[in-house]
């Protein structure tokens, strides 16, 4: 399976349940796995027939911040949709994690789309 991979993306966000952590942006931080549309050995070298990851990591930033959000698990479906819609990715990954606990390294999400489970073993 031909897969694109974008890690440790950081962009700043509004997001938070209570309002005074929504105030000041904060940054996070986005692991995106992308299933292209056209299978690698197919796109012929041209930009037009992968998903293009600049665009993609520009078009998240943007996303963002367009509006305050209370759950990581919002704006994680909100990446995927934009993925899938904008880009046209046959599957998507997003995992976003968030630096606010105390004694803890971060909290994440991770939302899945588009991609045939692995079963464990």
């Amino acid at each position: 399976m031909n897969e694109i991979l974008i890690q440790s993306l950081r962009v700043p966000t509004l997001i938070g349940v209570p309002d005074d952590e929504r105030a000041c942006p904060q940054e996070v931080e986005i692991d995106i796995r992308m299933r292209p549309p056209t299978a690698f050995e197919r796109m012929e070298d041209r930009i037009e027939r992968t998903i293009d990851y600049a665009a993609v990591c520009q078009r998240i930033e943007k996303l963002s911040l367009e509006r305050p959000r209370c759950l990581l698990e919002t704006l994680a479906a909100d990446i995927a949709g934009c993925l899938k819609s904008e880009f046209g990715a046959a599957g998507v990954a997003v995992e976003i994690r968030k630096f606010i606990l105390p004694r803890t390294r971060h909290v994440a999400v991770r939302h899945v789309e588009g991609f045939p489970s692995q079963a464990a073993g």
